[in-house]
């Protein structure tokens, strides 16, 4: 089975934490040991770990992203959003996590981020769940 998970994101460039969407979707399995793998279908978006305790990480994420590959440049692709779609390819589109006694494996500090670069938009995120 493949679980879903749906965003809404409000801006042009944005890290959203959906740490907590994916754990609800973990315990509702109630798979105890296994790997969880997350694929974001959008060739704009993508996905990582990273801290989600100080906020102010995601924002200077975004702002080096910017930084480094700002949206205005003379890209080729007639849509404009070149940028995007570069951000999207170095971060990626997947992660794959370990479940262990049931819980998520991650870091104290750790948390998963869906990752917008060309919002506002409606996303999602699939999920899946094995077990070993």
């Amino acid at each position: 089975m493949v679980y879903e998970v749906k965003l809404n994101t409000n801006s042009k460039t944005e890290l959203l934490d959906i740490t907590e969407e994916v754990v609800k979707i973990v315990k509702q399995a109630e798979i105890e040991e296994g790997f969880c793998v997350l694929f974001v279908p959008h060739t704009t978006a993508g996905i990582t770990i990273n801290e989600n305790v100080d906020s102010s990480v995601t924002k200077d994420m975004t702002m080096e992203m910017e930084r480094i590959i700002p949206f205005r440049e003379d890209y080729k692709h007639l849509e404009g959003n070149s940028a995007a779609h570069v951000k999207s390819t170095l971060v990626g589109v997947s992660e794959r996590l370990i479940i262990d006694s049931g819980r998520l494996l991650l870091g104290t500090w750790q948390g998963i981020f869906f990752c917008e670069f060309d919002g506002p938009r409606e996303r999602k995120v699939k999920v899946k769940l094995s077990s070993v």
